[in-house]
């Protein structure tokens, strides 16, 4: 197995040197230009000085931004991806907690990144195209990183306002991308259409998972998304066939029906994580493309993106939920009671275990501590496990069902009650787009929001005979297009702020 990141794309120089590795509208690097892009690139940050410290990314969805990934990780030091849309209020918080020694940028970026760091410590990378590489110097770096060693941080919401950043050692990503490649049997004749950007964990199978398969990507304009048809037709020229996205993005090609624009009949593998995915729009894509294989990804960035996935295999009813499945091969899980003790029927909380794990959060021990714990089975040796926060069972198959967050979970008229499920029942009515449920604690009632073409007299009625009287949403918003964040999830905590 790879001992460090670079490693998989070492291999691939030697055996796919000339292959095309990834292609944007402005240009396209093979394996071996990928490779001689990001030695040009860690040459400025191995000549300063400094290892294992944290370098800053600030760039769109991009080539630059992958070769800077991997410049970083050839000098010895990790990175953080930097959303560029991102006000400077939340950047400056990230770096109070980061304290990067150096920002990577491209010329589009530079003055907006002269707003929150020194301009002396900003790497432009266009500029360094001409310049010498040293071989000898990036070996000598490269043998000094250990796999134990930090790759990267990668920086989520915080319940107190201050981004939480997830820390990630090469371990953990190079034993998940074997595992991914050889479960999902990846290999160089596929070709990946690329949706997430990239300060989001998904796209650790979109970038290292296409370097490791030697295989082929795509970064999608992001304003293909915006036009269903123009993004099929851009799917079908260029002969995509595997895509790993949210389920949003597929959502909304088969809510406007652009199946019919041109033939998807090329993709083999359609991932989909996130989020929960609708049954009712899963059957569009399995009617529009059926030979495609349909894997269910499930987990978080704090063990390395997914922890189990779920071939879909059968069928399912609108308002069933997909099960979130099995393990990957590189880990476990359990499943505990509020009390911490395992169980293997009934409700409880997902807890993952594995060289997958990361390890913790970057400089904020106590949050670590609340979910990073001892494993509860294991009380002979030190051996950390992750809390999901998540709520699961084990079906007739196996199989773990997924049933929310914990804090998704509200006490209602004397009840315990899963939004998710609310949701998933709304998602199977016709003309019902998208969903998403909220609690209003101070009105203690449940708030709906949808889009679709359906109307909320309807919706109730048809809602009636679905859910008991005490899961009914209490206030309905019929929303002409529901919001998203950055990532292509439904803005649920912005949905929350518009409850009256």
């Amino acid at each position: 197995m790879p001992r460090i990141m670079t490693d998989f794309l070492d291999d691939a120089v030697k055996t796919h040197p000339n292959k095309a590795a990834f292609t944007e509208e402005a240009r396209s690097l093979t394996y071996k230009e990928l490779q001689e892009e990001a030695y040009r690139i860690a040459m400025p940050i191995i000549k300063s000085g400094f290892r294992k410290k944290p370098v800053a990314l600030y760039f769109d969805k991009s080539i630059y931004c992958i070769s800077s990934m991997m410049a970083v990780a050839y000098s010895g030091n990790f990175y953080s991806v930097i959303d560029t849309e991102m006000p400077v209020e939340r950047i400056n918080k990230i770096f109070e907690v980061l304290e990067p020694e150096l920002v990577l940028t491209d010329r589009k970026h530079f003055e907006n990144a002269k707003e929150f760091f020194c301009e002396d410590r900003i790497i432009v990378t266009e500029e360094l195209n001409d310049s010498e590489i040293f071989e000898e110097t990036i070996e000598e770096s490269k043998a000094k990183i250990l796999e134990t060693d930090v790759l990267y941080v990668l920086f989520t919401s915080g319940s107190t306002g201050v981004p939480k950043g997830v820390v990630t050692p090469h371990k953990a990503i190079t034993s998940y991308i074997v595992a991914l490649v050889s479960d999902y049997k990846m290999d160089d004749t596929y070709v990946l259409g690329v949706q997430v950007p990239f300060y989001y964990v998904m796209t650790a199978l979109d970038i290292y998972g296409t370097i490791a398969a030697k295989a082929h990507a795509y970064l999608i304009p992001k304003s293909k998304f915006l036009f269903p048809a123009y993004l099929v037709q851009y799917l079908y020229e260029n002969k995509i066939n595997l895509l790993s996205w949210v389920p949003s993005a597929l959502c909304m090609i088969a809510n406007t029906n652009a199946f019919s624009v041109a033939d998807l009949s090329a993709i083999r593998l359609i991932v989909f994580g996130g989020e929960v995915m609708p049954i009712k729009q899963l059957k569009a894509w399995q009617q529009a493309v059926p030979d495609a294989v349909y894997i269910n990804a499930y987990g978080s960035t704090e063990i390395t993106d997914g922890c189990t996935y779920y071939i879909v295999d059968r069928e399912f009813k609108d308002e069933d939920i997909l099960p979130i499945g099995i393990p990957y091969s590189n880990c476990d899980v359990l499943v505990i009671d509020e009390h911490g003790n395992p169980i293997t029927e009934g409700v409880g909380e997902l807890v993952v275990r594995g060289n997958s794990v990361g390890y913790g959060y970057y400089k904020d021990p106590e949050k670590t501590a609340e979910v990073f714990i001892q494993n509860p089975l294991n009380s002979c040796y030190p051996e950390t496990v992750y809390k999901m926060g998540d709520l699961v069972r084990f079906n007739e198959y196996g199989e773990l069902e997924y049933y929310g967050r914990k804090d998704f979970q509200i006490k209602y008229m004397g009840r315990r009650i899963e939004l998710g499920e609310i949701e998933a029942n709304v998602s199977s009515i016709d003309g019902v787009d998208e969903n998403c449920c909220v609690f209003d604690s101070a009105k203690k009632r449940i708030v709906l929001f949808y889009s679709g073409a359906i109307d909320d007299k309807t919706l109730l009625k048809t809602l009636r005979s679905k859910l008991p009287d005490y899961m009914q949403p209490r206030k309905i918003n019929h929303l002409v297009e529901m919001p998203h964040n950055q990532n292509g999830k439904i803005n649920r905590k912005l949905l929350a702020t518009q409850i009256s």
